[in-house]
């Protein structure tokens, strides 16, 4: 499928046995790596949205698929998910009713926009399964080279939402990207002492 040809934004796409949102374009970093600096979307799907759905339509599209036969459904896509938090708990709270797993693909910044809320802990009320960390280097001045956070002290604060998530029963994912810069066998034991999965994505841009 792809919806790059007509005059929808691209909510809700399929890849991977998954279902996938893409929510927002908003984002809490500038990194260097990432998909929208060279591309327009992915699987053939354009993710850059004219406007931002509303909760109503995003659980419109939602209801329109057969959602059993996904293995998950995964907020990702060309923005930041968190930055529409509540939005997120209610999606996941609907899709959890219908007894779909949930993951979310987040910057882990969520310390610094919500400093008030416990968000792990509302993400696992929430009935959600994964949530995969976008770790991305071995130390905070690599991380700030590559991701250009919005905050300081952003990498501290990740490893600090990390620790939430496995505290609140989440699993954990830690991801990083193949560039020669980032430490991967550090960034390996970084997982393991947080007791998270670690994948290697490839970059696939310019270098």
């Amino acid at each position: 499928m792809n919806n790059s040809n007509n005059n929808k934004d691209t909510i809700v796409y399929e890849a991977h046995g998954n279902l996938y949102l893409n929510i927002t374009n908003r984002c809490t970093a500038d990194c260097i790596f990432c998909l929208k600096r060279y591309s327009d979307g992915i699987y053939g799907y354009n993710l850059r949205l004219l406007k931002e759905p509303s909760l109503s339509e995003i659980i419109k599209q939602l209801s329109e698929h057969d959602l059993s036969k996904y293995e998950e459904v995964v907020f990702t896509g060309f923005g930041e998910p968190l930055v529409r938090l509540d939005d997120v708990l209610e999606i996941t709270k609907w899709l959890t009713t219908r007894g779909i797993s949930v993951r979310l693909d987040t910057s882990g910044h969520a310390k610094l926009l919500y400093p008030d809320r416990n968000v792990a802990e509302e993400l696992a009320e929430s009935g959600m399964k994964v949530i995969s960390l976008s770790l991305n280097a071995q130390d905070a001045n690599t991380y700030n080279q590559l991701c250009d956070p919005r905050y300081i002290k952003a990498y501290d604060k990740m490893l600090e939402f990390a620790k939430d998530i496995s505290s609140s029963g989440i699993e954990l994912r830690f991801t990083v990207v193949d560039l020669p810069i980032v430490d991967i066998e550090k960034c390996k034991k970084i997982a393991d002492k947080y007791c998270a999965q670690f994948k290697v994505r490839h970059y696939g841009g310019s270098v």
